[in-house]
């Protein structure tokens, strides 16, 4: 029986010679391509799901037609994943999901999207090493010092600045009174508008603020009708300012209303309805028909997700694009590595004929487009450099 059995083990081993080495786990090939993940963090949830999910797809779309070339890193070939964390527009949810992130092995980080996760989030990344490309546009994110930190979007003093005066001096506002929910995004760019608006000549005649997650603001309207201003600025997000806007036709306050980036989206018209006629709204860049690579993309997009670009999928698919190209001219994904080619970007995008970022990671292309809502559509109506 042992003869046997050794001529058995003998007759294997010669088939197996024959065949070649056993191919690895998982299948012939399986070890070829190489993982790369990329991390994500946005409101995927909750009233401010809709900025999420259309950054999200910015990003999405960007890594399926990385991915369809055929990337290569390092002398491997590479398949970028994307590793999706709903932060809830929360700071304390932000620097949880983060550590998480920085944990899975993420080799860049595409997000967050308020200032207000952004900001915090930033040192755990910085303290990891790993690069962050964030929507934020409060000074503050980038104003820390952070070699890791980099804005998809211009900063709340390059907005701000712009479009204080679009309001004053194009516009012919004089009293202005601004209302900011005092969240990091909201009260950043009201401070900034302030500033500029005075600048230009105008008079604040009423500064208020409101809680974030407040829906009923008679009060606060009713103090600053009694202040007789001619435009009020909301330094917020879109749903509240909706509701403002409805309150404000409610209590017969004429004045017109103006807000950031947050408040040109689709959402608000829906919500606003009626009184949505006429307000005001700034957003970085050119309108997405005027934008290099606008209508192309638009067309991507529709294809891909069956709906229109919102506000934000743009600039995150440029986002993304600039950092798997940084890995592609450092040869590596080790943030380590590609971090000094990330910074020295210079390239072409959706957006911008000039993606690029300064010393601080803030962009360069300052350019700020002012729209109003004209029979239900947001109109693009002055454009300007932002300051």
């Amino acid at each position: 029986m042992r003869r046997w059995l050794l001529l058995a083990a003998m007759l294997a081993a010669a088939v197996a010679a024959c065949d070649g080495p056993a191919p690895p786990p998982g299948g012939a090939g399986a070890s070829a391509v190489r993982t790369v993940k990329l991390g994500f963090a946005a409101p995927l949830t909750g009233p401010q799901s809709h900025y999420g999910n259309d950054m999200r797809n910015g990003v999405l779309l960007a890594l399926d037609e990385i991915n369809a070339s055929g990337p290569r890193i390092g002398g491997a070939s590479v398949r970028f994943e994307l590793l999706a964390e709903d932060d809830q527009a929360d700071p304390r949810q932000a620097t949880a999901v983060a550590q998480k992130l920085v944990d899975a092995g993420i080799a860049g980080m595409l997000g967050h999207f308020n200032s207000g996760t952004s900001i915090p989030a930033s040192r755990i990344y910085a303290q990891a090493g790993i690069a962050q490309i964030a929507m934020a546009t409060a000074p503050g994110y980038t104003a820390q010092g952070f070699r890791t930190t980099f804005r998809a979007m211009t900063s709340d003093l390059q907005q701000g600045g712009a479009l204080g005066r679009f309001l004053v001096r194009d516009l012919g506002a004089q009293r202005l009174a601004i209302i900011d929910d005092r969240s990091a995004y909201g009260q950043g760019l009201a401070d900034q508008v302030e500033k500029s608006a005075r600048a230009a000549g105008a008079t604040i005649v009423r500064r208020e603020f409101i809680d974030e997650r407040a829906s009923d603001f008679t009060a606060v309207l009713t103090a600053v009708k009694s202040a007789n201003p001619d435009l009020l600025f909301f330094g917020g997000a879109d749903v509240q300012a909706a509701l403002m806007a409805r309150q404000m036709r409610s209590l017969g306050l004429g004045a017109r209303l103006a807000g950031g980036e947050m408040v040109k989206s689709p959402n608000f018209i829906a919500l606003a309805g009626a009184a949505a006629e006429g307000t005001l709204a700034s957003l970085a860049g050119l309108p997405l028909e005027r934008m290099p690579g606008g209508n192309a993309y638009a067309g991507r997009y529709r294809a891909r997700f069956g709906s229109a670009v919102e506000v934000y999928s743009p600039y995150a698919y440029d986002a993304t694009m600039a950092m798997v190209a940084a890995m592609r001219r450092a040869d590596s994904s080790e943030p380590a590595r590609y971090l000094p080619a990330l910074a020295e970007t210079v390239r072409a995008g959706v957006t911008s004929a000039r993606f690029a970022w300064d010393a601080r990671g803030d962009l360069q292309d300052g350019e700020i487009t002012l729209y109003r809502v004209e029979r239900g559509v947001w109109v693009p109506i002055l454009s300007g450099a932002g300051s």
